[in-house]
């Protein structure tokens, strides 16, 4: 994915990527792998929309479109003229 990052973020990566991305990162996203391969994600997934979860997916889905991280994505994507249409 480093193509297409700016060389900044590129940069960052190299720099403190090790920093971030830990042994105990790596064995929660073998851990979600795992879960992903066996079939467990898919059928929780299945359970919860069958169970009317769609209105909960849909409520978590806004809540976490209010972070600020994506509010400040928002604002500053608005500011990069190339990504207008």
């Amino acid at each position: 994915m480093r193509y297409s990052i700016s060389n900044t973020a590129e940069y960052g990566d190299y720099r403190t990527g090790k920093r971030l991305i830990t042994e105990d990162t790596r064995a929660e996203m073998r851990q979600v792998l795992s879960e992903i391969q066996d079939g467990t994600f898919a059928s929780e997934f299945i359970q919860e929309f069958n169970a009317g979860g769609k209105a909960r997916f849909l409520a978590t889905r806004k809540k976490e479109s209010q972070h600020l991280l994506c509010t400040v994505g928002a604002e500053l994507r608005k500011m990069m003229s190339w990504l207008q249409k």
